[in-house]
């Protein structure tokens, strides 16, 4: 079971590999968590918007959450994403990952449905206390259009002694002093957009659920550990690795950071594919992007 004091560090939100023919690529997938714990990460999360979670299927989501568990042992938690359109079902979720063996729930507001306060806030208990895994409650009013304010970050953590954590990806860094304010310790914090992590830790952040961490995991510990040790000493790093962190931060977000992977060769048989539909960039667009990665790898310090 984690605790508080679990969450922190860098906490991958994986991708999901994918054969050509469409269907979850396991065997890499467990080579890859294995290389993103051994390379310093966490726990891992799956399957987030990054883990294409919506074109999953439930029977693939918990093929997932146990091949994963299975691939790191306790060394590090799984965490699995709760996100769905309707509460029972993200309470069935919920109950499913416990089943699977994830030991923590990254839970997302209702799909499709932006409603007000008082039924966000029973979507998010109904999960709460759909089992005793620690929790952390995702906040992306960007790509979600629900926007948990640190008031009410602050009521749900009153409310519920295993939410431990919270995700926040408003992209505005104001708003991790303001939660912070307001829960001190209660919460670890955790910088839920890539490129910005240094400026997130300089804030309070403790935590930084990573896309990029996908394709440089050393690169991304190393950034995470010289923000929090010695942030002047993280600059050079950090201005590197800026022009990748940013494809974390646009809506095709997934199909660019397969690329990246690989570009880099972490990848399976069936590269950077990705389930319709995304579709992967191509003509002036996937110049652009190959353009980017190869200076950043030319340039790699």
């Amino acid at each position: 079971m984690m605790k508080r004091s679990d969450w922190s560090g860098v906490i991958p939100a994986i991708t999901t590999p994918f054969l050509p023919s469409l269907e979850i690529d396991f065997e890499f997938l467990k080579k890859h968590v294995s290389l993103l714990v051994e390379a310093g990460c966490t726990g891992l999360v799956t399957p987030g918007s990054l883990g294409e979670g919506a074109t999953l299927s439930a029977a693939e989501r918990a093929q997932i959450w146990r091949a994963c568990v299975d691939a790191v042992g306790a060394r590090v938690p799984i965490v699995a994403a709760i996100a769905a359109a309707s509460t029972s079902d993200a309470v069935r979720m919920a109950k499913e990952a416990e089943t699977c063996g994830c030991r923590g729930l990254m839970i997302l507001p209702p799909y499709l449905y932006k409603g007000s306060w008082r039924e966000t806030n029973a979507h998010f208990a109904a999960i709460l206390r759909a089992t005793n895994l620690s929790a952390m409650l995702y906040n992306n009013p960007i790509a979600y259009g629900t926007d948990v304010l640190p008031e009410q970050v602050r009521e749900l953590a009153d409310a519920h002694r295993n939410l431990h954590a919270v995700k926040e990806s408003s992209a505005d860094v104001r708003r991790i002093t303001a939660i912070r304010s307001l829960v001190q310790e209660r919460l670890a914090i955790f910088v839920g957009v890539d490129d910005l992590i240094v400026e997130g830790i300089a804030a309070g952040a403790t935590g930084w659920i990573a896309g990029l961490v996908n394709a440089f995991p050393k690169e991304s510990v190393d950034l995470f550990d010289l923000a929090t040790k010695d942030p002047a000493a993280a600059r050079e790093l950090y201005e590197w690795f800026l022009p990748l962190l940013r494809m974390d931060t646009t809506y095709d977000f997934v199909q660019l950071i397969k690329v990246v992977q690989q570009e880099v060769g972490l990848v399976g048989v069936g590269g950077a594919t990705v389930r319709p539909p995304r579709l992967l960039p191509e003509g002036e667009e996937k110049a652009r992007v190959l353009s980017t990665i190869h200076n950043a790898l030319h340039h790699r310090s």
